[in-house]
């Protein structure tokens, strides 16, 4: 099986704190991948790295379909395939969501005839027809932004996508909602990581790798059985199993309730 993106020793710093120590990963094309960790482990600070965010001193190596993405910029690692959708979507007022989508598609090579019908196929798939009139992300609840989020994916078909914090801040109904659609985007030619606090979407998604990411690195990786594990005692049963230090008292650590919340934390 292929590699969508590879990242070995990946180590960044910020300010002078090392925040990812030496991190692997690999996610192959047709997986969804789950990202899960308590507060501050450097879950989101991945993906900023990964799509170019200044700001950050990195060392180490990441890979999308075999090209170095470390020595592109921002715009050529979107043009590569590699895209985030965000845990606050930004609101463009004044421009429409289907003007975004064709300006998008044109960016990315797209024929704007086989845009528009890419556009219309999928927003029907995804039911966001009414949607593609209004201003992006203008005016949507939580969910609505998060759905308009992976349905922007489905039309712009990307290789690796990023989802981080998908489900922050949604509803019972939204975030099955939200999985489902991540479900509608599974495809032989894309890489998913989703990053959440949360086993919630887990019920609605299965992925096909759990990670456990504590103080900068992936501790572990399996199946659904991590995903148990962490709802029934949190990462303190995490890491007792692994012999790891307890969380600082500063640290957010999740108990079991703290899986069904509906509060988003701050990362």
């Amino acid at each position: 099986m292929s590699i969508a993106l590879k990242v070995q020793g990946l180590s960044v710093s910020v300010v002078g704190k090392q925040i990812l120590k030496g991190l692997d990963l690999e996610v192959p094309y047709g997986e969804i991948h789950a990202m899960m960790g308590p507060n501050g482990s450097g879950k989101s600070t991945l993906c900023h790295v990964l799509t170019g965010k200044s700001g950050y001193e990195v060392s180490g190596q990441a890979f999308l379909n075999g090209t170095d993405l470390f020595s592109l910029d921002v715009d050529e690692r979107a043009r590569l395939g590699l895209l985030q959708s965000f845990q606050y979507p930004t609101q463009v007022p004044g421009v429409r969501l289907e003007e975004f989508l064709m300006e998008a598609t044109d960016e990315a090579g797209v024929d704007p005839d086989e845009a528009t019908a890419r556009i219309e196929a999928v927003a029907e798939r995804f039911n966001m027809v009414d949607f593609l009139k209004r201003s992006l992300n203008t005016d949507l609840s939580g969910g609505e932004k998060k759905r308009s989020e992976i349905f922007q994916m489905a039309v712009l078909r990307p290789r690796m996508a990023l989802l981080d914090e998908i489900d922050s801040g949604l509803d019972i109904d939204a975030v099955r909602q939200v999985a489902e659609e991540v479900d509608e985007m599974r495809s032989p030619d894309l890489g998913v990581l989703m990053i959440t606090h949360y086993s919630r979407i887990l019920r609605y998604v299965t992925p096909d790798r759990i990670h456990i990411m504590i103080d900068g690195k992936i501790v572990d990786s399996g199946g659904a059985e991590l995903a148990d594990e962490l709802e029934s005692g949190g990462y303190d049963a995490v890491r007792d199993r692994l012999g790891l230090p307890k969380a600082m008292a500063a640290e957010k650590t999740l108990k079991p309730a703290d899986f069904f919340t509906e509060t988003p934390f701050d990362v």
